[in-house]
C-alpha cells in the first residue's frame, strides 16, 4: 500500500470532478439552452530592459473587466526581493497571489543565508508553480532583477515555459484583439542600443509603454517604472543590490 502511494501520480492543482456534472446540468436550464458567455478582452503592456547599470521595467496601470475599466491604478510591477522584480499579465488576482508565493519563499531564503537571492532560483520556483497547474493560471510575467552573475531578463509563460532574454529586452503584452505589443516593440526596435544609461533606459521604457497606451483601448492611465542596479560591496559574493522604487508618471 505505501509503495502504490509513492508511485501514485500527484494530482493537478485544481479538481474537475464536477465538469461532467455541469454538463448534465446544462440540459435542464432554461429548457436545454445555456447562455453563451462572451469572450473578455483584455489588455496590458509590460516591457523589461537590460541596461548598463541594471534592469529596467515598466508597465502601465489599467486593469479592464470585461469592457470595463475595473481599476485605473492597478499595480502591475510586484515586488519580489530587493534586487528582484516582476512585471505581471493576465488575471490580476493570479498574478498577485503567484508573485507573494515567490516573494515569500525568496524572504525565507534570505533569512536563513543572509544574503539576496539570484535571479535563476526566482525562475525555476516560477515554473515550477505554474507547470504544476497546467495553464489554469493566468500569470504571464517579465522577471527582471540583479544578482552576484549580473543581470538578467526572463520572460515565464503561464504553462511554465521561460525564455532568458540574451538580446537584452523584451515586450510582452497579454491581450485577446488589438493589443498594444506592435506598438511598443516597434519603439524599443528604432531606439534600442546596448550599454544604455540608466536614464536613457528608463526613458526608453517609458516612451514604449506609452505608445502601446495608445495603440489599445485595455492599456492605459499611467505609467510605472522599475529599476534595480548593481552596486560594488565588500558583502559575500562581491556584489550587492539597492532595492528599486517604483516610479509613478503621468
Amino acid at each position: 500500500m505505501a509503495l502504490s502511494n509513492v508511485l501514485e501520480i500527484p494530482t493537478s492543482g485544481f479538481n474537475f470532478e464536477n465538469v461532467a456534472r455541469n454538463v448534465a446540468l446544462e440540459g435542464l436550464l432554461e429548457g436545454g439552452h445555456t447562455k453563451t458567455l462572451k469572450p473578455m478582452k483584455t489588455g496590458t503592456t509590460i516591457a523589461g530592459l537590460v541596461c548598463k547599470e541594471g534592469v529596467v521595467l515598466g508597465a502601465d496601470t489599467r486593469a479592464t473587466s470585461g469592457e470595463v475599466v475595473a481599476d485605473k491604478m492597478c499595480a502591475k510591477i510586484h515586488y519580489i526581493s530587493p534586487n528582484i522584480y516582476c512585471c505581471g499579465a493576465g488575471t490580476a488576482a493570479d498574478t498577485e497571489k503567484t508573485t507573494d508565493l515567490l516573494s515569500s519563499n525568496l524572504t525565507i531564503f534570505s533569512m536563513n543565508s543572509g544574503r539576496n537571492p539570484r535571479v535563476v532560483m526566482a525562475v525555476n520556483i516560477l515554473q515550477d508553480m505554474l507547470f504544476r497547474y497546467r495553464g489554469q493560471i493566468g500569470a504571464s510575467l517579465i522577471l527582471g532583477g540583479v544578482d552576484c552573475t549580473g543581470n538578467h531578463l526572463y520572460t515565464v509563460g503561464p504553462y511554465g515555459s521561460i525564455d532568458n532574454v540574451i538580446h537584452p529586452y523584451i515586450v510582452l503584452v497579454w491581450a485577446i484583439i488589438r493589443s498594444g505589443d506592435l506598438a511598443a516593440l516597434g519603439i524599443l526596435e528604432d531606439r534600442f542600443k546596448p550599454n544604455m544609461e540608466l536614464e536613457e533606459a528608463k526613458e526608453l521604457v517609458r516612451d514604449a509603454i506609452h505608445s502601446g497606451i495608445m495603440s489599445d483601448l485595455g492599456s492605459g492611465n499611467n505609467i510605472d517604472i522599475c529599476r534595480t542596479r548593481s552596486q560594488s560591496t565588500k558583502t559575500r559574493g562581491g556584489r550587492d543590490t539597492s532595492m528599486a522604487q517604483v516610479q509613478r508618471l503621468f
